[in-house]
């Protein structure tokens, strides 16, 4: 049996500062709240940022790469990511930095402790509040952790940061691939780069003349305005298969716990990449009778349409859906690499179709009359033949990680209770690695 110490012996709990929302701005340095926790990373991007005089003399609130944060309110309290930057942002109020008293290279096995499943629980069991749980950074501090030596946390912090930092890497290199099919469509399809060099009597940069001379070097009107001469402009309903989905009666229960994928948009909205590979729940024969669109092909796009209308992915596996989702099935002239980043680029069209009163909602009706070009069949099989490797490689780093996460879920909890030796456990990331 493990002695256990609170955690407060080994690291220190600092509280955020009250930043004023009304020093908030578009330009300067992030502000991490609680909404930018997405475990286990914290999501920069989509940080409020404040000015650098606004921070002056408040350096004990700065945070820097691989920093530990905690949500101490809510109803995701006790939820912690860990930062990855290069550039400081900084900690809000109710967001918790968790720091090894001892120095940074204790600071992995501190996160090996706090992400760890069921922490988040013990958060929970400190935490006070009647509207709603709040926890005190000395409520953090309080929780009993196993007591290990100095070199036991250092060992123990080593194999989860390989696992971790394998995880991230395959993060990074999808955020980057995802960039590059982005860029290129939006180069070919939305700023029509080559047509607009060939137009001025150019050659189009970075393309072969193989692959210039798939592209025109004249316009023609349309209803989306100027498009490449000898393309063409259709509805995306008549492109690709618009379709929805159904929950089966959850009070039946021959409908449930089968072997069947069904998606609701929370298995989007929990995604880190762009890649469906699992569902949280599952249906059976019986249950997918009653969902008229039936079981969807691998290779749909699924785009979530409603509260909130705008998490996107492809479904690497056949798939059931809820009514939550509109459906792209890609068997016509434009494949499904095209249709995601089609998706993407005309967001804003998409949730300006949109209506409701309690939550607004793109129905199939209101989706299906989008205005897509549609360029020659050459020139969309050249786009799929390059960026069919990137997402190849997406979708190889997404399975990957999901192992190597599985991995980690497996070894900490034996790791922390002494059943499994370091040793050991460093056999069994190396084979993985």
């Amino acid at each position: 049996m493990v002695d256990e110490i609170p955690l407060s012996e080994i690291a220190d709990v600092l509280g955020g500062f009250a930043f004023k929302s009304e020093h908030f701005a578009t330009a300067g340095f992030p502000i991490v709240k609680i909404a930018n926790i997405e475990p286990p990373h914290v999501n920069l991007s989509d940080c409020d940022r404040i000015p650098e005089d606004k921070v002056r003399g408040l350096d004990r609130f700065a945070l820097n790469d691989r920093d530990i944060v905690m949500a101490m309110t809510g109803a995701t309290i006790g939820k912690v990511g860990r930062v990855r930057t290069t550039a400081p942002a900084y900690l809000n109020q109710r967001v918790a930095k968790i720091t090894a008293k001892a120095g940074r290279k204790f600071d992995d096995f501190v996160w090996a402790i706090v992400s760890q499943r069921g922490f988040d629980e013990e958060v929970l069991n400190n935490a006070g509040g009647s509207a709603q749980a709040n926890v005190s950074t000395d409520g953090i501090g309080r929780i009993r952790i196993p007591n290990f030596s100095p070199e036991d946390q250092c060992a123990v912090g080593k194999v989860i940061s390989a696992l971790d930092d394998k995880i991230e890497l395959n993060r990074r290199m999808n955020r980057t691939l995802e960039e590059l099919a982005a860029a290129l469509f939006r180069s070919w399809f939305v700023d029509f780069d080559p047509v607009v060099a060939k137009a001025a009597g150019r050659q189009p940069a970075h393309l072969r003349p193989a692959l210039a001379a798939l592209f025109p070097a004249h316009w023609q009107d349309s209803p989306l305005g100027p498009i490449p001469h000898g393309w063409r402009v259709a509805n995306i309903g008549d492109v690709a298969k618009v379709v929805g989905g159904s929950t089966p009666s959850t009070n039946e229960p021959k409908f449930w716990n089968g072997n069947i994928a069904w998606a609701t948009p929370r298995d989007l909205s929990a995604l880190t990449d762009p890649v469906l590979i699992s569902t949280e729940r599952q249906i059976t024969p019986a249950g997918l009778d009653k969902i008229s669109s039936g079981l969807l092909p691998k290779g749909t796009v699924l785009l979530s349409s409603r509260a909130p209308i705008g998490y996107t992915a492809i479904a690497d596996l056949p798939v059931a859906v809820n009514q939550g989702f509109i459906a792209l099935i890609c068997d016509g002239p434009l494949p499904n690499y095209y249709v995601i980043e089609w998706v993407r680029e005309n967001m804003d069209t998409i949730e300006g179709n949109a209506n409701g009163t309690t939550f607004m909602e793109i129905s199939k009706k209101n989706f299906r009359p989008i205005p897509a070009v549609v360029p020659p069949p050459p020139v969309v099989e050249k786009f799929v033949e390059i960026v069919s490797s990137w997402w190849s490689q997406i979708i190889h780093n997404v399975r990957e990680s999901r192992t190597l996460s599985a991995l980690r879920d497996t070894l900490l909890p034996k790791l922390l209770s002494g059943e499994l030796r370091v040793k050991q456990a460093e056999k069994l990331v190396e084979a993985r690695l």
